[in-house]
């Protein structure tokens, strides 16, 4: 089944960065790449800040990330969407999903993960041990129970993409066991809240991309369409990430950190825009901008 076809909708792009820490040079190239494919298209660049999982967000940092993002030229349209004022609007989502017999109870632990679990084409894949037991919802999580289909979708990067549900993506967590709701679903109603058409993000989440296609189709929404830029790797080998300890973007260098992000985009500015300031060179960016110039690679390691 292909997800989805040309959007005929004006382009609304996004960027959801979580406020867990400060932004580093991976999460720049990626909103660097969404932001300029919404202004080379005249669409609208929004914002949204993944707040639900308090524990793991930081007092400030939203606004430290805001700040780092003026710094940078990337200015977003429109009122940032917290997903944290937006709590109802998932339960609703989860009921919906609930009525049409589409969740079930997990109990399964980590460990027990780790020993059923087969590897997919994006990671671990759950196979359903829990899916016929008929679990209480209270004090378990609840899955979405993938369909045996195949979902397609035809990324500007990365070329087609196909995943079979059952046997690629298997059954994910819609609510975790504490009660927070789960990311696919969330990010799923605020792509639609929001009317975002299109999707630019790291392509570590091609199968979170999967996942989100089907609940956007269990839940009767338009999909945006998705495109994948590399995953951006320390010298160590793992991803720039909060969690790994990347270091933050330093406000004070902005135009160097634009261009060696243009330059790993593979948009490479000229020589005269070495010096020029930051509107300069991302109106330049935004003008000469090409995805297809973008390698079809997952992954490209900082300093190469």
């Amino acid at each position: 089944m292909t997800a989805h076809s040309i959007d005929p909708r004006p382009y609304r792009g996004r960027f959801a960065p979580t406020p867990s820490g400060l932004l580093h040079e991976g999460s720049l190239l990626t909103a660097l790449a969404s932001f300029l494919d919404a202004r080379a298209q005249r669409g609208r660049w929004l914002l949204r800040i993944d707040d639900l999982d308090a524990p793991r967000c930081v007092a400030g940092a939203d606004r430290g990330i805001l700040a780092q993002l003026e710094a940078h030229g990337l200015i977003w349209d429109e009122t940032p969407r917290y997903q944290s004022a937006h709590l109802d609007a998932y339960r609703a989502a989860l009921s919906r999903l609930g009525e049409s017999g589409r969740l079930y109870a997990c109990r399964c632990t980590r460990a027990t993960l780790a020993h059923v679990q087969h590897e997919g084409p994006d990671g671990p894949v759950y196979p359903g041990t829990c899916r016929d037991l008929h679990l209480p919802h209270t004090g378990n999580a609840l899955r979405f129970a993938c369909d045996d289909t195949t979902l397609s979708l035809a990324d500007r990067i990365q070329g087609p993409l196909r995943r079979r549900l059952t046997e690629d993506v298997g059954d994910f967590v819609v609510r975790r066991r504490d009660g927070i709701v789960g990311y696919h679903l969330a990010c799923v109603v605020d792509e639609a809240a929001q009317g975002i058409t299109h999707v630019v993000r790291g392509a570590d989440l091609i199968g979170a991309s999967f996942a989100q296609l089907a609940l956007a189709q269990a839940l009767g929404l338009q999909a945006p369409r998705y495109m994948h830029v590399p995953v951006l790797l320390g010298r160590d080998g793992l991803k720039l990430s909060k969690q790994n300890h990347a270091r933050p973007l330093d406000a004070e260098r902005p135009g160097d950190n634009l261009r060696r992000c243009l330059t790993r985009l593979g948009q490479r500015p000229p020589a005269e825009l070495g010096t020029a300031p930051v509107r300069e060179l991302i109106d330049w960016a935004v003008v000469h901008w090409q995805a297809e110039a973008v390698m079809a690679r997952t992954v490209m390691t900082a300093g190469v």
